[in-house]
């Protein structure tokens, strides 16, 4: 059975992928949680930590507001590489690298236990109604 891993007060996950969605930077806070060494997530799809229980939904409209310019913010549940999961809030917003790249760059917090509560029923919901 998979574990809750609770971030601490203080965490603050970071990570940049390109506009395709690969990791092109990860924190040390994000490789500590996500359970992987930065090695092995550059060059990786970002969707490596999506958890099962993720809505395809949230990831529709986080990819569409993203892409037509504009900040999105929203409550992840993510995978770690060992099969565990923890809950974040998210804000992902696009930019431009200094080599004039496009891309993505998220951070998050710790999500509070009422947060997550919430949004653990309405992604149940959402997951039920897409399968």
């Amino acid at each position: 059975m998979d574990k809750e891993i609770e971030l601490d007060e203080y965490a603050f996950l970071v990570s940049e992928t390109d506009s395709k969605g690969i990791i092109t930077f990860a924190n040390d806070d994000f490789c500590d949680i996500a359970g992987y060494p930065l090695e092995e997530l550059l060059g990786q799809p970002h969707n490596m930590v999506r958890h099962k229980d993720m809505p395809k939904a949230a990831f529709k409209d986080l990819w569409e507001t993203v892409k037509r310019g504009d900040i999105w913010t929203g409550y992840v549940k993510n995978r770690t590489k060992n099969g565990d999961y923890y809950w974040v809030f998210a804000t992902v917003y696009p930019f431009e690298s200094e080599d004039g790249k496009n891309g993505y760059m998220s951070c998050r917090r710790k999500a509070s236990r009422e947060e997550i509560r919430k949004y653990e029923e309405l992604y149940k919901e959402l997951v039920r109604k897409e399968n």
